[in-house]
């Protein structure tokens, strides 16, 4: 019978820097039963209760990896916590069970559903709601050996949306079981419920709640650096990495003070929200949720009592009130807030900041994020006048610029140029971000490119769309079929791009013997690594697109 590692061999998913002992999962405690022929796949040893300081929680294994999900590590924060700074959790006695996700934030329902294909592509699972949602997921080699490196992972979804199991390509089983780390995931709280600013209506309980989600988020890496150990890992090695709202929660803790120390590596994936919102904008969001719930600024009291969905509604309500930015770029209503205190100024406002100076980051975006015939097939035959007109409206793009887009595409399609041209909103501040990071001395900065389209799937118009690398990066090209389609040439772009996050994980530099040596961003040096069929590094690919943009 062919054994598990005999059939990952053939499908050619043990990769070259397998070789340099990057992928090799570290030692693991025992957890057989009994060592008896024809063990089962997944069981419940003893080796899988794990004492943290709040007490004893039990997991399971799963193909010789250690895994626990839905571990509290913050009080529930509904009723009178509602908006306050998260609080450690409580004790408890005996062991507690820790083997299915815990509750999401409560949002309003997921709009994508509405799209066949993309509920497709997507392949949600968008759990259950509930405020007592500081919960977080560790996946682990094994609980004794020595201590390995530690990877926390943020979800995105923007600032209101989403959880840490809403994607299959989340799961940090095969990351964990490859490559030698630990793998975390984190839940926290989202829209109204973090990033509702009342601090400018006079009582001090609220002076942090425009930034309580990220005060969330620091809470849980404190959680990691007191816990890890207990489940494998190395609290003085923790890498912490998003995409695109995780994304842009990573660039915002390593201008944080209370997370200085906390991480010690960064990874930005389509996330480089370099501007978070001013006191003025956080305060008119606030009361146009205070009016939708028709309640008066004196009537903080009464927040406590409102539905957590009424409340919900309301924040999604609101942003209506809000007024329209201009095109151009990525504009959130929800989201942090510069409050003197949690976030005292604008984290990258002055270049990269230099509490983190000494924080590695790799960062990158995809070439499609905005991908426009997925659920619009007929979008693929549109012709060149109608993607300009789009691309005006979408990104402010002005003819010279879907010139030189065109330009640099002579042979795409007119939504293929609309795509990348829209998808610099994304493109354009990473770049800025890995140059800021690597002006300023100090640890390095990679920058990619993730180009692959898996042509297998809906005729190609999959494309590299927003969350795509995912499923590479965490090396779950099987469990995100619907969007890899599960090739042997999926399976070897996810080798070698898993590798480079596990390298970085390990040693602070996504160099690995599976790919082309990637130099550093450096002074009047912007190399990329394209990650495609053949990953390939270039000098700033689209320099002079985006200097049509100004941004350049």
């Amino acid at each position: 019978m062919t054994t598990r590692k005999e059939g990952v061999a053939r499908r050619g998913l043990l990769t070259a820097a397998g070789a340099s002992g990057l992928l090799a999962a570290a030692p693991r405690a025992s957890a057989k039963p009994g060592g008896s022929a024809g063990a089962p796949r997944l069981f419940t040893p003893p080796e899988a209760v794990v004492e943290t300081r709040s007490g004893k929680v039990r997991g399971a294994v799963r193909d010789g990896v250690f895994i626990w999900k839905g571990m509290p590590y913050g009080r529930e924060t509904g009723g009178a916590a509602r908006f306050l700074p998260p609080q450690p959790m409580a004790g408890w006695s005996g062991v507690r069970p820790t083997l299915s996700y815990g509750p999401a934030c409560p949002q309003v329902a997921r709009a994508g559903w509405r799209s066949d294909e993309n509920a497709f592509i997507y392949d949600w699972d968008d759990g259950y709601p509930g405020e007592d949602c500081l919960r977080l997921n560790v996946w682990s080699p094994g609980v004794t050996g020595p201590a390995r490196p530690v990877m926390v992972w943020l979800h995105g979804g923007g600032y209101e949306a989403g959880s840490a199991q809403e994607l299959p390509a989340y799961d940090g089983e095969r990351l964990a079981g490859r490559g030698g780390v630990v793998v975390v995931s984190v839940n926290h709280r989202l829209g109204p419920f973090g990033f509702l600013d009342l601090s400018g209506f006079g009582d001090a309980r609220y002076a942090t709640s425009g930034n309580a989600g990220m005060l969330d988020l620091v809470a849980a890496l404190q959680w990691v650096r007191g816990n890890i150990a207990a489940f494998g890992g190395d609290p003085g090695n923790v890498t912490i990495f998003g995409q695109s709202g995780g994304g842009a929660k990573v660039s915002n803790l390593m201008g944080m003070p209370l997370a200085k120390g906390l991480f010690h590596k960064a990874i930005v994936e389509s996330g480089s929200l370099l501007k978070i919102a001013e006191p003025a904008q956080s305060h008119r969001l606030a009361a146009a949720v205070l009016k939708r719930l028709d309640l008066a600024p004196g009537d903080l009291g009464k927040l406590k009592d409102v539905p957590a969905e009424a409340l919900a509604r309301a924040g999604e309500a609101a942003k209506q009130d809000m007024p329209k930015d201009p095109p151009g770029g990525i504009n959130l209503i929800w989201q942090p807030v510069v409050d003197s205190a949690a976030i005292p100024v604008q984290p990258w406002g002055s270049g990269a900041p230099a509490i983190s100076a000494e924080v590695p980051l790799l960062v990158g975006t995809n070439l499609n994020e905005y991908s426009p015939s997925l659920g619009n097939p007929g979008y693929e035959d549109m012709d060149e006048t109608r993607a300009k007109g789009i691309a005006a409206v979408a990104a402010g793009a002005s003819a010279r610029t879907w010139a030189a887009y065109r330009a640099a595409h002579p042979r795409a399609k007119p939504v293929e140029v609309l795509s990348i041209l829209v998808s610099s909103q994304f493109r354009a501040p990473a770049v800025v971000q890995a140059q800021q990071k690597a002006a300023a001395g100090g640890a390095r900065a990679w920058l990619y490119r993730f180009d692959y389209n898996p042509v297998t799937v809906l005729d190609g118009r999959v494309r590299a769309f927003h969350c795509a690398e995912m499923a590479y990066a965490f090396d779950n090209v099987d469990r995100c079929l619907n969007s890899t389609g599960g090739t042997a040439e999926a399976h070897a772009l996810a080798a070698k791009m898993s590798g480079a996050w596990l390298a970085f994980a390990h040693r602070g530099d996504p160099n690995h013997p599976g790919l082309p040596h990637w130099p550093a961003v450096g002074a009047g040096a912007t190399p990329n690594m394209l990650f495609d069929k053949a990953c390939r590094v270039v000098e700033d690919p689209d320099k002079s697109e985006r200097a049509t943009l100004g941004t350049a």
